[in-house]
């Protein structure tokens, strides 16, 4: 792609020591937030929450990104589909929200699809020469599910999952994250742009300002950024307690995850898979976020808390969990306070690329690397 009509990304493709964040048009001019769907989303892979979300065969959601609305289900041999949320007859949407189904039937004209896309039934269209319905099946786009995380990708071009993927898996070996249950999956809107919300979530620098009363405290200094060699970023930090609760909160802490190795068991991985999906593996919890651009200024956000089976279980959970919960919200509301303030200060026209910390920040300056690669 021609940089020559961009804002200048050089100082964004430096490494964390010497970068800038990226320049503030990419968060606020409306011609660049619609030039970033194809370049970021529908070119590549993309996170779309936990799988467990579908985890009966007929079991689907949809969600509404990249300008289109999409389906994604489980089908009958246990695998991850998803589909254009149209009908191949005259384009009727054909779903809503999530639940169970046998099958994908059209309100329009009763076409109906199997889970795995091929039509199925087409009334009253024999008489239409040449009419196969081996033709007319929904159209498909890739899936995939990595340690218990969904992805979807609307180019076939894209590199295969593993390939953009790389040493994600050894890198979180130590956590059994493919086995936690998420016991809480909601959404809101935020006044802010997608990219700034999923960057405060991976920073440590904010943590005594924004956060002097709830969570600072339980984070120590961070390790440095790790060295990964796939499409994702991911730093390590030892918490005093859990980082799953508020400092007032800290009796109400639950088990450890069972089968924690290493540096697992001291602390809390933040990872950023990119471009819009992050999350926190902690001691005894996980937390996730997607961020999804509704336009330049606000975005969709999609927040799952994930526990193990066995904590569930536990007599007295649905009390504690409450607990967690609310450090969750309280949390996100002393962000989303701090992400309105930032989206109104980069609007400004005289707003400029700012340096990173490099220890308290090398998340954001990867995925600022990465995301100007992608420009040209």
């Amino acid at each position: 792609m021609d940089r020559t009509d961009l804002p200048d990304l050089t100082l964004s493709l430096q490494p964390a020591d010497q970068a800038s964040s990226l320049p503030p048009e990419f968060y606020t001019a409306p011609h660049l937030a619609e030039r970033e769907i194809d370049v970021v989303f529908r070119g590549n892979w993309f996170g779309v929450g936990r799988a467990d979300m579908v985890r009966e065969p007929g079991d689907y959601v949809t969600f509404d990104v990249a300008g289109q609305s999409i389906i994604l289900l489980r089908d009958t041999s246990g695998s991850l589909q998803a589909f254009a949320n149209t009908c191949r007859h005259r384009g009727a949407r054909l779903l809503d929200g999530q639940g169970r189904c046998k099958g994908i039937r059209c309100p329009f004209h009763s076409w109906f699809y199997g889970l795995d896309g091929r039509l199925v039934a087409a009334p009253h269209m024999d008489n239409a020469k040449g009419f196969e319905k081996h033709d007319n099946g929904l159209v498909a786009y890739r899936a995939a599910e990595r340690l218990g995380f969904a992805f979807v990708c609307l180019s076939p071009e894209a590199p295969d999952l593993d390939a953009c993927l790389g040493d994600f898996a050894q890198i979180h070996a130590q956590w059994p994250l493919k086995d936690l249950v998420t016991v809480r999956r909601q959404e809101l809107e935020v006044n802010c742009n997608w990219k700034i919300f999923l960057e405060v979530f991976n920073e440590y620098y904010h943590l005594p300002f924004v956060h002097a009363d709830s969570i600072d405290s339980l984070y120590d200094r961070p390790e440095p950024g790790d060295l990964v060699t796939g499409c994702f970023a991911t730093q390590f930090g030892k918490t005093e307690g859990t980082g799953g609760l508020l400092e007032g909160d800290q009796d109400k802490a639950l088990p450890d995850i069972p089968g924690l190795t290493g540096q697992a068991q001291s602390g809390a991985r933040y990872t950023w898979v990119f471009p819009n999906m992050t999350f926190a593996a902690n001691t005894d919890a996980m937390w996730c976020y997607e961020a999804y651009p509704l336009g330049p200024d606000r975005c969709k956000v999609v927040q799952s808390s994930c526990f193990p089976a066995e904590t569930i279980r536990l007599s007295g959970f649905e009390d504690k969990l409450t607990a967690y919960l609310a450090r969750m919200d309280a949390a996100l509301a002393e962000d989303v306070e701090a992400l309105i303030n930032q989206q109104r200060g980069l609007s400004n026209p005289d707003a400029r690329p700012g340096r990173f910390q490099p220890d308290l920040e090398p998340n954001v300056a990867a995925f600022a690397h990465w995301y100007s690669g992608l420009w040209g």
